[in-house]
């Protein structure tokens, strides 16, 4: 089950997508599942993915759940969060990433 505000999912820079896939593979026996030719999913004891157009970004994004991604987005700027990408569809959701207040790049998600 769900539940707001807990990690959800880790997305990690994809880089070289069969390479890494390969590494994975072969080092921990990770199973893939391909949702187009810049993005692989796994569920590993936590879902996540590597994001092959990770825009540079050579860190992992760590993604909360919301049930109400609009609610969410209200309490992370009340809260002192600074939204560096606005609300956007992507396929199975929404999400959103912002910034703590010390520069930590998170998102957050819902699925509808």
């Amino acid at each position: 089950m769900r539940e707001d505000g807990k990690l959800d999912y880790i997305e990690l820079p994809g880089g070289d997508l069969p390479a890494n896939k390969a590494f994975y593979g072969e080092a921990f026996g990770w199973k893939f599942v391909d949702y187009g030719p810049e993005y692989a999913g796994f569920d590993e004891g936590m879902d996540g993915g590597f994001d092959a157009q990770s825009d540079g970004v050579r860190t992992p994004l760590p993604i909360l759940f919301a049930s109400d991604l609009e609610a969410m987005l209200a309490k992370v700027e009340a809260a002192g969060g600074t939204v560096v990408k606005p609300i956007f569809d992507f396929p199975g959701g929404r999400r959103f990433h912002f910034r703590d207040p010390t520069g930590n790049e998170l998102a957050v998600w819902s699925e509808t």
